[in-house]
C-alpha cells in the first residue's frame, strides 16, 4: 500500500493544532512564574547537550562550522535565558497609580514557527523559550533538511516542559513534513500568529492567511566603512562577522562600501587578515558556482570555507585565505553578487563620498526589499544620525560585528536569533523579536475626571463664538444699510 505523504502531514496538522488550541487555554491560565519555571528547566536540561546538538546540525546540513553553532546553541541558554529572566509578559505588565492606568499582557494563543536550515537548533530552542515566557502554544514545521537537528532538541525540549507543569500539546511538531501540511497548519482556524525565519519561500503562501507574520527576512545588508573609522577595527569586525559560521549568519555582512579617501588603507588591512581580491575573471567563475542559470543558490556552496569555493570555482587562493572579495561598481540585476551570499563572501564598492555611499546602501537594501540590516563603521556623529535616519532598515549598527551586533551580543540590542524586517514592508515588526512580540497589551483605565464638569466646559466654550459671530452679523448689516444710504 502506497502512503499518500500529503494526506498524513494534512491530518497531523490538523490533531496538532487542535491540540495546540485545547492545551493552550489550560497555559493561559498560568502565573508569571510558572511559565517561568518551565523555561529555566528547558534550558538547564539542554546545556550539557549544546555541543552533541551543534555537531548533529552541522552533520546533517553540511553547513558551517559545528564550533560557531555552539556558540549560537550557548547564546541562547545564557544570555538570552538571562536577559527572559525578570521580564514580565502576561498578567499585570505596567502599572501607572498617578494616571490610574494598568497594562496585562495576553498571550496571542497558537503560534506556527519554521526555522531555518542555517541555524536549526539554536532558532528552534529560542523560539520555543519566547513563546513559552510569554504562555503561547507553539507547533514547528521542521525544515525538511534539517528534521533530525529540529526534532532532536524539539524532544527533549517537550519532555522536559511536560515533566515541569506544561501541558500536553502545547510544544509539538509535525512529523510527516510536508509543504501541504505546513500550510494547514498556518491556515488553520486556531493560528494565531505565524513566524517564518529563514524561509522566504513560505512568505508568500503565509501572507494568503491572513494571518499576522514575525517574518526573519533575507539579510544582505551593507556595511559602510567612513573615512573617520577605526580601518583596522573594522575590517577585523566584517571579517570576524563575516568569516562566522562560514557566512551564514543572516545579519553578517554581505557587501561592504568605502569611502573613496581611505580605498587603498582598507584594501591593505582586508589583505593582512587574510581576504582575498578576485580577479574580475574569478569572480564571474565563482559566481557561475554560486548559483544556478536561473538564479537559485547551489546548497553544496552554502557555508563553506573560503579555500574550499575557490577551489570549486577552479581557481586557487593562498592557504591563510578567510574571505572572498569581488570588486564591483553598480548594482544590477544581473549580478549576483547583489543577492543574499551565504558563504565567506563579500562584494566591495567604492564611493566618493559618505552622500554616494549613502545612496549606494539604499540602492543595496531596496534591491530585493531586505531591509534587515545595515552597519556603519564612523566616528562621525552627525553622519551615523544621518544614516539612522534615512535608511530603509530594521537595524542600524554601529562600530561592531555585524553578525554579533544584531543579536545582540555586542550590543544592548534585545538578545534574539529571529530579526524582524518589518521596515521592508515584511511582517509585523523590525525588532529583534522577543516575548513581548508574542503577546498583545490589554488596556485598563480607571475613570479620574468628571464628565459634566467636561460637558459644561465645552458648551461655555462653543458659546463664546456663536456671541462673536452675532455681533459680526450686526456690524455686517449696519455697514450695508450704510452704503445703500449713500448710493441714494
Amino acid at each position: 500500500m502506497i502512503a499518500d505523504n500529503d494526506l498524513i502531514s494534512i491530518q497531523q496538522a490538523r490533531i496538532l493544532a487542535e491540540n495546540a488550541f485545547n492545551a493552550q487555554k489550560k497555559l493561559s491560565s498560568f502565573t508569571q512564574e510558572q511559565l517561568d519555571k518551565i523555561v529555566e528547566c528547558v534550558a538547564s536540561e539542554l546545556e550539557n547537550k549544546l555541543e552533541f546538538l551543534a555537531k548533529l546540525s552541522c552533520d546533517e546540513t553540511d553547513f558551517g562550522r559545528w564550533q560557531d553553532k555552539y556558540f549560537k546553541n550557548n547564546f541562547v541558554c545564557t544570555t538570552i535565558r538571562e536577559q527572559l529572566q525578570g521580564l514580565h509578559c502576561v498578567g499585570v505588565i505596567k502599572e501607572d497609580q498617578h494616571k490610574r492606568t494598568v497594562d496585562i499582557g495576553v498571550p496571542v494563543g497558537v503560534i506556527i514557527a519554521l526555522c531555518p536550515v542555517t541555524s536549526p537548533v539554536s532558532t528552534t530552542i529560542y523560539k520555543t523559550l519566547i513563546a513559552l515566557k510569554s504562555g503561547n502554544a507553539i507547533i514547528f514545521s521542521p525544515h525538511p533538511r534539517a528534521i533530525k537537528s529540529i526534532s532532536s532538541v524539539l524532544d527533549i525540549m517537550i519532555r522536559t516542559a511536560q515533566e515541569h507543569g506544561l501541558p500536553e500539546g502545547c510544544l509539538s511538531y509535525l512529523k510527516s513534513v510536508t509543504k501541504s501540511g505546513t500550510l494547514e497548519l498556518i491556515n488553520h482556524p486556531v493560528t494565531s500568529l505565524v513566524m517564518i525565519t529563514g524561509v522566504p519561500s513560505m512568505y508568500k503562501a503565509a501572507s494568503c492567511s491572513g494571518k499576522p507574520i514575525i517574518y526573519g527576512g533575507t539579510g544582505n545588508g551593507p556595511a559602510f566603512i567612513e573615512r573617520s573609522a577605526n580601518i583596522t577595527q573594522a575590517v577585523q569586525d566584517i571579517l570576524q562577522s563575516k568569516t562566522f559560521d562560514y557566512g551564514i549568519a543572516p545579519s553578517a555582512e554581505h557587501c561592504v562600501v568605502i569611502d573613496a579617501c581611505i580605498d587603498k588603507e582598507v584594501k591593505s588591512s582586508f589583505k593582512d587578515n587574510g581576504a582575498y581580491f578576485m580577479t574580475e575573471a574569478e569572480s564571474i567563475m565563482l559566481a557561475e558556482r554560486l548559483f544556478y542559470a536561473d538564479g537559485k543558490g547551489r546548497k553544496d556552496m552554502v557555508g563553506k570555507p573560503a579555500s574550499v569555493l575557490a577551489q570549486r570555482a577552479g581557481f586557487t587562493v593562498p592557504e591563510h585565505t578567510r574571505l572572498l572579495i569581488a570588486e564591483r561598481s553598480h548594482v544590477l540585476d544581473t549580478d549576483i553578487y547583489v543577492k543574499e551570499l551565504l558563504s565567506p563572501v563579500l562584494a566591495y564598492y567604492v564611493e566618493d563620498d559618505w552622500m554616494h555611499a549613502c545612496e549606494k546602501c539604499i540602492e543595496l537594501l531596496l534591491h530585493e526589499r531586505n531591509g534587515h540590516t545595515l552597519t556603519i563603521h564612523s566616528h562621525n556623529e552627525e553622519i551615523i544620525r544621518l544614516f539612522a535616519l534615512k535608511k530603509p532598515v530594521g537595524r542600524l549598527l554601529v562600530n561592531t560585528p555585524a553578525a554579533f551586533g544584531g543579536i545582540g551580543a555586542t550590543t544592548n540590542l534585545f538578545p534574539a536569533l529571529t530579526l524582524g524586517s518589518g521596515s521592508a514592508g515584511f511582517g509585523l515588526t523590525a525588532d529583534n523579536v522577543s516575548p513581548l512580540n508574542l503577546i498583545y497589551i490589554r488596556k485598563v483605565g480607571y475613570g479620574v475626571k468628571n464628565i459634566e464638569h467636561k460637558a459644561s466646559q465645552a458648551n461655555q466654550e462653543n458659546q463664546m463664538p456663536q456671541a462673536n459671530n452675532a455681533e459680526k452679523t450686526q456690524a455686517f448689516k449696519q455697514l450695508i444699510l450704510k452704503v445703500i444710504k449713500e448710493l441714494s
